[in-house]
């Protein structure tokens, strides 16, 4: 495929292009690029690296994997601006190891997110040996597509949480073949305030990993930080910074309220992506249902779907 570089990455150009078209690429572009997980995130202005405890941590920021207690499989969709060359579909999977204390074995699920319903702080067992996540994930159509399977781990120990994935991602252009390359990402969270105030953090690619010798053609280099803070049980506020090195920071905000612990409503506002977001979501037995429309006025609109399914009592 070497001698076939040049016109790989001319076509990779006008691919993303098109997908980053206006100021509403940036860092929603996939584009080789940690993309959005959940459709509470995608409602959230995908202001996500400081929340965690479901299976869309996986992608959202890998350390938030140590807050999973139950087994948890998940499927998100997205179709932006109505082209089905931009659709994404991902299937996930959060496996905790080790059990829990009996006494909590066989306490209620509640949606993720709504912890916290009470004054007094209930006791919070994290898997003890950790949660392992696993995920495979498509975006694009026939011409262009790129296709990820990842590996992830993430522990919580106290009020800190720290997680790390690796995955392979291939990209393929019809007619031209295909590359393949590897790529690690690295997470971390921290309760400042027990069920007030948290931090997150997530580098996305740290090696930096080259996927294409012609013009140094590497996939994104990703910082991203952010906040989440809990005025009282019902509310949840999100600030984020997301940086690619060769891109403007874009800033996103996030609302959560929850009228009660099964229903949640959320908006969100990214900055350099000039895209507004809204979505619900609804916990109905052990299926957590989310869905989010975003809308960007050069583009229209994308729609995000995700349903995740929990099952056995906490481990």
């Amino acid at each position: 495929m070497e001698h076939c570089l040049p016109r790989y990455l001319s076509i990779l150009g006008v691919v993303l292009s098109l997908v980053a078209l206006l100021p509403a690429g940036g860092a929603w572009a996939q584009g080789s690029g940690p993309g959005v997980r959940g459709a509470r995130a995608a409602a959230l202005g995908n202001a996500s690296v400081a929340i965690g405890g479901d299976v869309w941590s996986m992608g959202n920021n890998v350390a938030g994997l140590g807050e999973v207690q139950r087994p948890t499989v998940g499927f998100y969709g997205e179709n932006r601006y109505f082209s089905t060359a931009l659709n994404v579909a991902a299937l996930n999977l959060a496996l905790p190891l080790g059990r829990q204390p009996a006494a909590t074995a066989g306490a209620p699920a509640v949606m993720p997110g709504a912890e916290g319903g009470s004054d007094a702080p209930a006791p919070r067992p994290w898997a003890r040996h950790g949660v392992v996540g696993l995920e495979a994930q498509r975006f694009g159509g026939q011409l262009y597509n790129e296709t990820r399977v990842g590996l992830g781990y993430g522990y919580r120990f106290g009020q800190i949480s720290l997680g790390a994935r690796v995955d392979v991602l291939q990209v393929s252009i019809e007619g031209l073949g295909s590359r393949r390359v590897a790529m690690g990402t690295l997470g971390g969270q921290i309760e400042v305030l027990p069920r007030k105030l948290s931090f997150g953090a997530a580098l996305y690619n740290i090696s930096q990993t080259k996927l294409a010798s012609y013009q140094d053609e590497r996939v994104p280099t990703i910082l991203k930080a952010g906040l989440a803070y809990r005025p009282g049980t019902q509310v949840l506020l999100l600030v984020e910074a997301e940086k690619d090195v060769e891109r403007d920071a874009n800033f996103k905000v996030g609302l959560e309220y929850r009228p009660v612990p099964v229903l949640a409503a959320r908006l969100g506002l990214a900055s350099l992506t000039e895209q507004a977001s809204a979505g619900i979501g609804v916990q109905a037995g052990a299926f957590q249902i989310d869905y989010a429309a975003a809308f960007q006025q050069a583009l229209g609109f994308s729609q995000h779907l995700s349903i995740s399914k929990a099952w056995g009592g906490k481990q």
